[in-house]
């Protein structure tokens, strides 16, 4: 590809060449650091933009290969593209294992949802509204005691002492004793071998899951500690270490960002408006919601945590809410707002290296 572009360049008398990329998947990486290792011109351009600019080209243009490379090549021609972001090495592995992470959150959740809508709603239909209030008991009783019958032929200390690992209380224990009651009056169907070996095999599986993600959150610590920011991004109120890392990973190089706008468009809490025909005051804006869905869910996690627990964002958040109490969604709104000023204040903290200072918030 170097040689051929050079000969080119040489045949056309061009002064330079740029190299620009559609990122698909994780196909686009290995070739575009390569290209930079070799001191090349690498862009990007936007998925979007290549679907949009296809229908511009040509309203009949149809999609191949060599067509979806003249597309690109007409983006990058009208500077509608972006220089490849290639952050530090620990920057790289820091959103790998994100990714990864994500990875195994979503597997847990699909095993979560595997036992109680097949194997809970067949054979112990009963423990299902238990599930949330003592996931840990009820897990045991799956892996062992899935069939009602067998719970209601003990005692209820043996069952107690089979389903516990630690001793929580007597809500603990009146929350089993309900428990061991409706196992026997369960509607669940009878449990065989394949029940069981299936009931056994999902249990030992989250666990896994879930020991894989708690190695991986260790690991992805490991790297933020490398980072002065991180500990300063620790001290803003809902920022816990998974969403710190998040951040840490989206911003990189804080000093790459020129200005707010810049930022928050990469989030995608930008706020964009279809005004089209219509006069401003009815126009109603949105959040664009092109940037990074990760970091935005993770914001905004942080924002309603912060605005229900620590005062001083109950404080911001109800200075927001005033006079707009009735308005439909707007604690949603405002939601998003504290959101992006979160973001804001990270990328402060992480430019100035200093730890949170309630005056960004600006309270009066």
């Amino acid at each position: 590809m170097l040689t051929t572009a050079d000969a080119i360049k040489s045949q056309n008398g061009l002064s330079k060449i740029v190299y620009g990329l559609e990122p698909t998947g994780n196909y686009h990486k290995p070739l575009a650091r390569h290209s930079i290792r070799c001191d090349c011109n690498v862009v990007m351009v936007t998925g979007q933009a290549v679907k949009n600019n296809r229908h511009l080209l040509n309203g009949r243009w149809d999609k191949n290969d060599m067509k979806d490379a003249a597309n690109i090549a007409d983006l990058v021609s009208r500077g509608r593209c972006l220089y490849y972001d290639c952050p530090s090495p620990s920057i790289i592995e820091i959103r790998s294992l994100l990714s990864l992470r994500r990875r195994l959150k979503r597997e847990e959740h699909g095993l979560r949802m595997r036992i109680r809508n097949n194997l809970l709603a067949q054979y112990f239909p009963e423990l299902d509204r238990f599930y949330n209030a003592c996931e840990s008991e009820a897990l045991s009783i799956v892996q062992y005691l899935l069939y009602p019958d067998t719970i209601a032929a003990m005692e209820f200390g043996e069952f107690f002492h089979l389903v516990t690992r630690t001793r929580r209380g007597t809500a603990q224990t009146l929350r089993l004793r309900k428990i061991h009651g409706l196992a026997v009056e369960s509607v669940g169907c009878p449990l065989g071998p394949a029940g069981e070996y299936e009931s056994d095999l999902l249990v030992e599986k989250l666990n896994q899951v879930r020991q894989q993600i708690k190695k991986t959150d260790d690991l992805i610590k490991d790297f933020c500690l490398e980072f002065s920011e991180y500990s300063y991004l620790l001290t803003i109120p809902g920022f816990g270490p998974y969403i710190s890392a998040r951040v840490l990973a989206s911003i990189g190089d804080p000093f790459r960002f020129e200005n707010r706008k810049q930022l928050i468009k990469m989030s995608g809490y930008d706020l964009c408006a279809n005004r089209s025909g219509k006069k401003s005051n009815k126009a109603i804006p949105v959040i664009s919601k092109k940037g990074n869905g990760e970091l935005r869910y993770a914001l905004y996690q942080a924002a309603m945590v912060a605005s229900a627990r620590v005062d001083l964002f109950r404080t911001y958040f109800t200075k927001l809410l005033r006079g707009r109490e009735r308005e439909r969604g707007i604690k949603t709104k405002m939601c998003v707002k504290l959101a992006a000023k979160m973001l804001v204040i990270a990328w402060t903290l992480m430019k100035k290296r200093e730890p949170f200072d309630p005056a960004y918030l600006n309270i009066e």
